[in-house]
């Protein structure tokens, strides 16, 4: 006879019935929100919610002003300027970068990595949060567990957010770092194979990539197993695109023998509700050393960290392993980020004196 979890049941119905209200709640407000937007030409804001919503130009444009930032990353362009960052959830390299890319550019930077000890822990509303760190800071830099957060921000303030990630949803700064660091190993962004390893169900940096490479005539393989595997949405975002994309649920050298980039991924315990699931495919892709033998040789590793399991040791030391100098082009690409987000131009940057 079989028996059923209805502890797991129950925190799964209770899940499901707190994203569909958040969900309805954001849309109802996003939709009256865009009307007060609409009607208020004085209401300009420069947001990055989205990698969607850039150009091919505006993306090549970004990865110009990261490329001026690697020459010489120490400026005052942000001289008097206030970032805040809103960590709703744990990070590292994503806080840390952030701040190091503001610091180095002269501004000053407040905000909170434990919510626990803000008012949200009171009762106050993310609404509430958002108008009242709009009136300390000139840019307000964001992650949030809620998909849809950054955007709804982004509608009940003129400050500029930046989406640092929210929830499964998007994650567009990692996506510009990704980028840069495409480029800088490749030559090129146009026509690459493009390997996503891992969890690409709950991975946000692989839905922002995929969105922001429609430009470039890629070929995406997805690598992952029947619970992880690439969303429907993200799959006929493809289509739509005339993307080309193959799936696998295998994972080996011979899989992976003509890739240009593999984007390693890890699976996400604290996207689970059924900690069963988890346990089941936590270790199930792990890359090692051996299976890059036959690999070309442009071939560059990437991942955006932290790791768990999913990448041997022994990989650290191949010259194909980019993942901790991609870590470092953070840096570059969030100083873009928060340059042009504020209005400064990639002239403004050429022209600087430092």
């Amino acid at each position: 006879m079989k028996i059923f979890d209805m502890e797991a049941v129950s925190n799964k119905v209770r899940r499901n019935i707190f994203r569909t209200f958040f969900f309805l709640y954001f849309f109802y407000t996003f939709t009256r929100l865009k009307s007060e937007h609409n009607n208020n030409p004085d209401m300009e804001n420069r947001s990055l919610v989205t990698i969607a919503e850039h150009s091919k130009e505006k993306i090549l444009y970004l990865l110009e002003m990261a490329r001026e930032f690697e020459k010489n990353p120490n400026r005052k362009i942000l001289d008097g300027k206030v970032v805040a960052t809103l960590f709703f959830e744990p990070s590292t390299r994503t806080r840390l970068s952030f701040e190091t890319a503001a610091n180095r550019l002269g501004a000053r930077v407040i905000g909170f990595t434990d919510p626990k000890a803000t008012s949200s822990s009171k009762g106050e509303t993310l609404k509430d949060t958002i108008i009242m760190v709009s009136n300390y800071a000139d840019i307000i830099v964001m992650r949030h567990y809620l998909e849809g957060a950054a955007r709804y921000a982004s509608e009940v303030t003129n400050v500029p957010i930046v989406n640092a990630g929210d929830g499964s949803n998007q994650h567009p700064s990692q996506t510009m770092l990704d980028l840069y660091s495409i480029y800088k190993t490749q030559g090129t962004l146009e026509n690459l194979n493009i390997y996503m390893v891992g969890d690409l169900k709950y991975g946000r940096t692989v839905h922002s990539l995929l969105m922001a490479m429609r430009h470039f005539n890629p070929t995406f393989h997805f690598i992952a197993p029947e619970e992880l595997k690439m969303p429907e949405e993200y799959k006929l975002y493809c289509r739509e695109h005339g993307l080309k994309y193959i799936e696998h649920t295998e994972f080996d050298e011979n899989v992976i023998a003509e890739a240009d980039i593999l984007y390693m991924t890890r699976v996400q315990r604290e996207r689970f509700t059924d900690l069963m699931e988890y346990e089941r495919v936590k270790d199930i892709y792990i890359l090692r050393n051996e299976m890059l033998k036959n690999t070309r040789p442009n071939l560059r590793i990437l991942h955006p960290l932290p790791r768990v399991n999913e990448i041997a040791y022994d990989v650290d030391e191949n010259p194909k392993a980019y993942y901790f100098q991609q870590a470092q082009n953070g840096l570059y690409a969030r100083q873009a980020i928060l340059c042009d987000v504020l209005g400064i131009t990639l002239d403004d940057v050429k022209s600087d004196e430092l």
